[in-house]
C-alpha cells in the first residue's frame, strides 16, 4: 500500500504542485491521506485533457463512480490512486458521497456548453472544491469531520482563481467558464473570446469576477478566524488566490503568466507561518 501512496505523492507533485507543497506543511502522519485525496482530484480534474472527447471522459468518470461505490473491486485495488483513496476514506471514517458529487460536477468540463451565470459558477466551485477542502481538513483533524458549509466561500474563491488563471487555455479550446450573464451585461460577444480578442467589456466582466473572488476570500477569512489550527494546512493553496488576482490586474487574460514556482512556494511558506495570509485579497 505504501507504494500506492508514493505513486499518489509523485502524481500530485507533478500535476498539482501547489497542493503538494501545502501538504508538506501538514504533520507527516497525515500526508499520505492528503496525497491520496489530491491525486484523486487530479485524476478527475484532468479528465478533459486526458480523454479529449466527451464519451471517453464520461466512461472514465463512471469508472470512478463505480470504484468509490465498491463496484470495481479488483480493478480499484490494482489502481494506485483508487486503492489509496479508498484506504484513506476507510481509515479516517469518511464516506464517498461528497466525492461522487465532485465527479458529477466535473462532467461539465467534458462539453463546450458555456457557464450560464455567476450563481452556476459559484455552485460549480462548491461542488468541485468543497469536498477536497473539507475532507483534507478532516484528515488533518484525525478523522473529525468538517462541515462543508464552512468551506463554501474558500471553495468558490479558489475555483474562481483557477478559472481566471486558465481563461486563455479554456478559450483556445472553446470552453467558457466566465458566466454568460456577466459577459452579456458588459456587452461581450462570445465569438470574440474564442477569437482571442480583448475588449473593454471583457476587462470589465473579468474585473467583476475578481471582485466576487475577493468577496468570498473575505467571507472565508471570517469563517476560519476561530477554526482549529490543525486543519489550516488544507487551506494553504488559497493563499495563492490573492496574489493571482493582483498579478492579473491589467494583464492580457489570454496570455497570462502565473506566478513563478519559487514565488508560489514562498507565498505558501509565508501563509503557513502566518495563517492570516491565507485569505488575504
Amino acid at each position: 500500500m505504501q507504494t500506492n501512496y508514493e505513486y499518489c505523492a509523485a502524481l500530485v507533485r507533478e500535476a498539482d504542485r501547489d497542493r503538494y507543497l501545502a501538504a508538506l506543511f501538514a504533520p507527516a502522519e497525515h500526508r499520505n491521506g492528503l496525497f491520496a485525496l489530491y491525486a484523486f482530484n487530479v485524476e478527475i480534474a484532468r479528465v478533459r485533457d486526458v480523454a479529449r472527447e466527451p464519451m471517453p471522459g464520461e466512461i472514465r468518470l463512471q469508472w470512478w463512480r463505480e470504484a468509490l461505490a465498491g463496484e470495481r473491486g479488483g480493478e480499484a485495488a490494482a489502481h494506485p490512486v483508487a486503492a489509496s483513496l479508498l484506504d484513506t476514506l476507510s481509515r479516517y471514517g469518511f464516506v464517498a458521497a461528497p466525492l461522487l458529487e465532485l465527479i458529477d460536477a466535473h462532467t461539465f468540463d467534458l462539453y463546450d456548453e458555456p457557464m450560464p451565470s455567476a450563481g452556476a459558477l459559484e455552485l460549480y466551485g462548491i461542488r468541485t472544491q468543497s469536498p477536497v477542502f473539507a475532507i483534507a481538513a478532516g484528515i488533518l483533524r484525525a478523522g473529525t469531520p468538517v462541515e462543508e458549509l464552512a468551506t463554501l466561500d474558500v471553495s468558490i474563491a479558489y475555483a474562481l482563481g483557477q478559472v481566471l488563471s486558465r481563461f486563455g487555455q479554456h478559450a483556445a479550446r472553446r470552453q467558457l467558464y466566465v458566466p454568460l450573464d456577466l459577459l452579456e451585461r458588459h456587452g461581450v460577444d462570445v465569438s470574440t473570446i474564442f477569437a482571442g480578442q480583448t475588449s473593454a467589456g471583457l476587462s470589465a466582466a473579468l474585473a467583476e469576477l475578481h471582485d466576487i473572488a475577493r468577496h468570498h476570500l473575505a467571507a472565508a477569512q471570517s469563517t476560519f478566524a476561530a477554526a482549529p489550527a490543525e486543519g489550516l494546512p488544507a487551506m494553504l493553496p488559497v493563499a495563492l488566490v490573492g496574489p493571482l488576482l493582483r498579478r492579473m490586474a491589467g494583464a492580457d487574460p489570454f496570455r497570462f503568466e502565473p506566478l513563478p514556482a519559487w514565488r508560489r512556494q514562498w507565498q505558501l511558506w509565508r501563509a503557513a507561518r502566518d495563517p492570516r495570509r491565507i485569505f488575504a485579497a
